[in-house]
């Protein structure tokens, strides 16, 4: 056990590292992915992830692509580096003598994992996505035959001042700092944890998917059993797993997204729960409404789990921890 406390300083710095990176490189399709999984039909302000993006740039600049940034920036680290350090946890205690996984025990690793991510990623999401959202709002205002509704969210009274969702007003911006103080205030604690049994519901099952997945794949670029796999490896496998999860709970990143949305654009629906959030999505927009945005959610995970996979296998974080060199070319 004491090599494996060791390590888990290393790999929390892996885990962040690789964070902090991926998040740099991927988060303007993250937003697209925020803003089209909130749109209605009748509402759409954007066609696709790329008319998404030129119109935020067109209307924001380029820094507009990166709004709500600094909250995952921040956050990330930490969310990222319990994610993967919790999963290594789980992994050695319940490994006996040294012998593989089954694909079993993979998956509870991976379920232990994603539950305890959601301590960070709940709030995290939360108040990224206000800052994401708040651009398709503003579209909406300003696109002709859609009049902007003073209807909002029961929790919305927090964020009513800044973002002023009403016929003549366009909404100012407001910082996460602003956000946070504003639910901390009038909601407590829970409010920054609204969404959080639909967290659950991405996370656990994404964890499930994606740890054994990647562990399967990577054993597949193996030279032999004894031997790890070549970093170019240990890349595609991160991208491929990291994808295919995304793609199969994206449903229930739908319904967090649109949960977690507290201001509600013209005549948007709000909702009492999980349950009810399903059942009136499936109900007005179809079961295809549950897909919307997976294609920029697989192009996200893509290359954040590939690049924390290359980050294991360098080694920064055991470099860092004077644990061994950087291993920067394949044994």
């Amino acid at each position: 056990m004491s090599q494996q406390q060791i390590s888990l300083p290393a790999k929390l710095i892996n885990g962040g590292i690789a964070g902090i990176v991926g998040v740099t490189c991927v988060f303007p399709i993250d937003l697209a992915k925020t803003r089209l999984q909130n749109q209605r039909q009748g509402q759409q302000v954007y066609k696709s992830m790329i008319d998404c993006l030129v119109k935020t740039v067109r209307s924001d600049g380029c820094f507009g692509m990166y709004r709500g940034a600094a909250v995952n920036l921040t956050l990330v680290t930490p969310e990222k580096a319990i994610k993967l350090a919790a999963n290594d946890f789980f992994r050695y205690h319940l490994s006996k003598d040294g012998r593989g996984l089954t694909v079993f025990k993979e998956m509870l690793a991976g379920c232990g994992a994603g539950m305890c991510q959601v301590i960070i990623t709940t709030p995290m999401e939360m108040l990224k996505i206000q800052l994401q959202d708040a651009g398709r709002l503003a579209a909406q205002q300003r696109k002709p035959g859609i009049i902007p509704s003073i209807r909002l969210a029961t929790t919305n009274t927090v964020l009513s001042r800044s973002y002023n969702v009403v016929p003549s007003s366009i909404p100012r911006a407001v910082s996460a700092t602003q956000i946070a103080r504003q639910l901390l205030h009038t909601e407590g604690i829970q409010g920054l944890y609204k969404g959080l049994g639909a967290t659950l519901l991405r996370d656990v099952p994404f964890s499930i998917v994606y740890f054994p997945l990647f562990a399967h794949l990577n054993k597949l670029g193996k030279p032999s059993p004894d031997e790890t796999a070549p970093f170019y490896w240990s890349f595609i496998s991160g991208c491929a797993a990291g994808s295919t999860a995304a793609v199969a709970v994206n449903p229930f990143d739908v319904v967090k997204t649109r949960l977690q949305s507290l201001n509600k654009g013209a005549n948007e629906d709000t909702y009492t729960g999980i349950v009810d959030c399903f059942r009136k999505i499936l109900k007005r927009e179809g079961p295809s409404a549950f897909l919307k945005g997976a294609g920029c959610r697989a192009i996200v995970m893509a290359p954040l789990f590939g690049i924390v996979q290359v980050m294991y296998f360098i080694g920064v974080g055991e470099f860092i921890m004077s644990q061994s060199p950087l291993k920067l070319i394949s044994e």
